[in-house]
């Protein structure tokens, strides 16, 4: 399951994401970030994955394609989360998006806030 958090405000979107995601989940995620960007442009996307379980096949699908869509559609991108998995998918993401992906260790939510947040 995915969570919009109350601190989203316009291009800053920030998401918790819970257990094994699925197709569902993205259908319901992928049009609010769709109308983030496209009424902001680029955003700045923070999901916290301490409590993330995976996914299931037609959801890591989903995942890909949105990625590949709007590659162009992120400035900054911060995953939250202690598996060691988690920094590959996050160099990855960089590799693939025209904005910045970092991972913060759960330990450092509030760095990854204070970067999703500056100008």
């Amino acid at each position: 399951m995915f969570e919009i958090l109350p601190e989203s405000k316009g291009r800053r979107i920030y998401v918790k994401a819970e257990g094994r995601l699925t197709d569902a989940d993205y259908k319901a995620l992928v049009p609010r970030l769709e109308t983030a960007i496209r009424e902001n442009g680029p955003i700045r996307l923070l999901v916290d994955m301490v409590e993330f379980e995976g996914w299931s096949p037609l959801a890591a699908w989903d995942d890909l394609l949105f990625g590949l869509r709007h590659w162009n559609d992120f400035e900054r991108m911060a995953l939250i989360g202690d598996k060691r998995w988690e920094e590959a998918v996050a160099k990855a993401m960089d590799a693939l998006t025209k904005g910045e992906v970092r991972r913060f260790p759960a330990a450092e939510r509030g760095t990854a806030h204070a970067w999703i947040e500056e100008t």
